[in-house]
C-alpha cells in the first residue's frame, strides 16, 4: 500500500457507499453496487481495499474435482498470492448452492493480512468463517464445496461479481449497504467530491434536526448554500 493509498483509504472509511454511489453516478457510473454481496453479520465496520480478483466459472465435471484444489491454479494458490490489505472479489456468478470456500481458507485470509472477502456467491462452514474474524460480503451460506457448483478459473483477471465490472486493483468500498467499485483511474477525483458530499449532508441533517424543511434544503437553494458555505468558516 503507497502513502497515497493510506491517506485515501483514511478520509474513505468516513463515506458511504451510499453517498459513494450518487457521487459515481454523476460521474456516469449507474453499475458499481455489487449485487448480492452483503454483510454476514450486522454492523459490520466499513472496510476499504484494492481488489484482488478472483473467477470461477460453471461446473465442468473433468475439472471440478476435489482433486483440482491441490493444482497449481487453485483457490489454494489465489490466497497465497494476496497482499496484506487488499479485498478478494470473487465472482461467482452468484451460485448460491455451492460455497467458494470455507473457514480454513478464510483463516489463512486473515494470517495473511487479507482486508475482507466479497463475493456474489456464497462460503460454506459459515460458524467457523465467523470464527476467523474475516471480514465477509456474500449473499449467505451452503454447505456443498465449490466444485460441486464451479469450476476455479484464475485470478488478478477482470471479473464480473454481482453484475459490476470490477478490475484488480479497483478500490473496493463496502459497508452495511453492501460494497462499491470505484474505478482505479477515477480515484482521486471521486474521493475529494465525496468526501465535500459526505461533510455536506452532514451538514442537512443538522439543518434538518434543528427543524429546517426540505424544500430549499435538500437539494439547497441559493439562501442554504450560501449557509452551508459560511458553516465552513467556522
Amino acid at each position: 500500500m503507497t502513502s497515497d493509498d493510506t491517506t485515501i483509504f483514511d478520509q474513505l472509511r468516513g463515506v458511504t457507499t451510499a453517498t459513494l454511489t450518487t457521487i459515481l453516478l454523476k460521474k456516469g457510473l449507474r453499475n458499481v453496487w455489487i449485487r448480492g454481496a452483503l454483510p454476514l453479520v450486522p454492523g459490520m465496520p466499513r472496510v476499504v481495499g484494492r481488489a484482488f480478483t478472483v473467477r470461477f466459472v460453471p461446473a465442468r465435471e473433468d475439472l471440478a474435482t476435489p482433486a483440482s484444489w491441490g493444482a497449481p491454479k487453485s483457490s489454494r494458490a489465489a490466497i497465497e498470492a494476496m497482499p496484506a490489505g487488499c479485498i478478494a472479489v470473487v465472482d461467482a456468478m452468484g451460485i448460491r448452492d455451492a460455497g467458494i470456500w470455507g473457514d480454513i481458507l478464510c483463516a489463512r485470509m486473515v494470517r495473511r493480512g487479507v482486508t475482507a472477502l466479497v463475493t456474489d456467491g456464497v462460503v460454506r462452514d459459515l460458524a467457523g468463517v465467523l470464527g476467523t474474524g474475516l471480514k465477509v460480503w456474500a449473499t449467505g451460506a451452503a454447505a456443498p464445496p465449490s466444485v460441486a457448483g464451479l469450476t476455479f478459473a484464475d485470478w488478478q483477471q477482470p471479473v464480473g461479481c454481482g453484475g459490476v465490472a470490477v478490475f484488480p486493483d479497483d478500490l473496493i468500498v463496502a459497508d452495511t449497504d453492501g460494497a462499491v467499485v470505484i474505478p482505479a483511474a477515477l480515484m482521486q477525483e471521486i474521493v475529494a467530491d465525496a468526501v465535500e458530499q459526505e461533510r455536506f449532508e452532514g451538514w442537512i441533517m443538522d439543518e434538518v434536526n434543528a427543524g429546517a424543511e426540505l424544500p430549499g434544503l435538500y437539494p439547497p437553494n441559493a439562501a442554504n448554500k450560501a449557509k452551508y458555505e459560511a458553516s465552513k468558516k467556522k
